[in-house]
């Protein structure tokens, strides 16, 4: 008999048309917020007297900082309100992108750069939330796959825009322009989001009725309350962990770093670099779609990991020792980069499952805290490693490239819900499985 799950369409797309573009929106702004750095580099080393290896390190300490509201972000989502939660830390994060650019030291920028971290930290693991209330699992990779395209989709702002900003000013005024954005962003999400189906007016009744039945469907056998630190006692949880730290070494290391990267290859101006530096996260768009929705078609999240993985660490690694093939180059970068997130959707799909609902949003927020000290690890070390090599980004591509390929690796010893081509095998899943290892 068909499940409730297999009954999504023709209910209504609301979810889809309302609901996942303002989402979109709110993280191309934030995820510009704090990759524009990479843009303002060579204006703040000047300025601020600052080498590579300092500038690697205020581009990543926003990921110290990122830490500290991500597991109570996510707990506050599931058990307060996600649209309220996210809508206040959208006008706390503009004021510290602002005040980037108006910092007057190193001390300053670090100081700045860190609280900007704090004041984003809670929002992705708080988004994910929400989505899961929103999304049944057969759609869940597809929906946070297209919501993830928010960072391809800022990289393709952020870069021309970046480039042109310095062309007529200064970082400083790239840093105060961009950082405007989230006090325009705010009214709309406040306006659009509704944190459950049961609270939106704008829902139709079968749409409503479908997401609510599905996700009841998917949740009958798990517990409506646990113990919170069953979370920090669940081996595939650490996992997950281990496999996204990973992750944002590769992505962050490439991402911070690739403006340079590709002002090396093409040796170009200002708006050149911008313009090509964009083409790469369109590439990314495409493989977050085509990956997510094979993900939900055949539910092997952890293949859908690895894939893209193993292309990223192969075409980085290739792109900077062809480097004198600019075009060649350019493709390969493409290539990685479109692998570097085109693992999103899958990845946050299998997070989502790895505990209960009740604790879902606690889980997801410890994975992305810890994590994403991994995005703090990847800027720094390639800074660390161009001085070192004299400027080379060679061996910084392969460190990078490595620990691509170890995540994809890890992610095939996920089992359980959180990997559900696995579960089809061993239908009476337990709590057992959350605390395996």
């Amino acid at each position: 008999m068909a499940t409730v799950a297999s009954k999504g369409a023709g209910v209504g797309i609301t979810r889809w048309t309302r609901l996942i573009p303002v989402a979109i929106i709110v993280y191309i702004i934030s995820f510009m917020d704090r990759t524009n750095i990479g843009f303002a580099f060579s204006g703040m080393g000047h300025d601020l007297h600052i080498d590579k290896a300092q500038q690697g390190l205020a581009g990543g300490i926003f990921f110290i900082g990122y830490l500290f509201l991500q597991i109570p972000g996510g707990h506050l989502a599931e058990r307060w309100s996600a649209k309220k939660f996210v809508g206040i830390m959208i006008l706390i994060w503009g004021v510290f992108a602002v005040l980037s650019g108006l910092v007057q030291n190193f001390t300053q920028l670090l100081v700045v750069r860190f609280l900007l971290g704090i004041a984003e930290g809670g929002i992705w693991p708080a988004i994910l939330v929400l989505i899961s209330h929103w999304f049944p699992v057969r759609e869940r990779a597809r929906a946070y796959g297209v919501w993830m395209m928010n960072i391809a989709i800022s990289s393709i702002i952020t870069a021309p825009l970046s480039g042109w900003i310095l062309s007529v000013s200064d970082w400083r005024w790239l840093f105060i322009v961009e950082g405007i954005f989230p006090f325009i962003i705010a009214p709309l999400w406040f306006g659009l989001v509704a944190d459950r189906p049961s609270q939106a007016k704008w829902v139709s009744a079968p749409e409503r009725q479908y997401i609510e039945n599905a996700l009841a469907e998917e949740n009958a056998d798990a517990p409506e309350s646990a113990p919170f630190a069953d979370v920090f006692r669940s081996g595939m949880v650490w996992r997950l962990v281990v496999v996204y730290f990973l992750i944002q070494v590769g992505f962050y290391g490439l991402n911070l770093w690739l403006p340079t990267l590709v002002k090396n290859t093409t040796g170009g101006s200002s708006v050149l670099v911008g313009v090509v530096t964009a083409i790469p996260y369109i590439f990314a768009i495409v493989g977050l779609y085509l990956n997510a929705r094979a993900a939900d078609h055949n539910g092997r999240y952890a293949f859908h990991v690895l894939l893209p993985m193993a292309i990223a660490s192969v075409t980085l690694v290739a792109s900077v020792a062809l480097g004198n093939i600019a075009w060649l180059s350019i493709v390969l970068i493409s290539f990685a980069m479109g692998g570097a997130l085109a693992y999103d959707g899958p990845f946050w799909a299998s997070a989502s499952r790895a505990m209960p609902m009740a604790l879902a949003g606690g889980a997801m927020g410890l994975i992305n805290a810890l994590g994403n000290l991994g995005g703090f690890l990847g800027p720094y070390i390639g800074g660390v490693l161009q001085v070192a090599s004299g400027g080379s980004f060679l061996s910084t591509s392969v460190v990078l490239g490595v620990a691509l390929l170890l995540a994809g690796l890890l992610m095939l010893t996920v089992r359980g819900r959180a990997n559900p081509v696995t579960q089809a095998a061993t239908p009476n899943t337990s709590m057992r499985e959350h605390n395996d290892d």
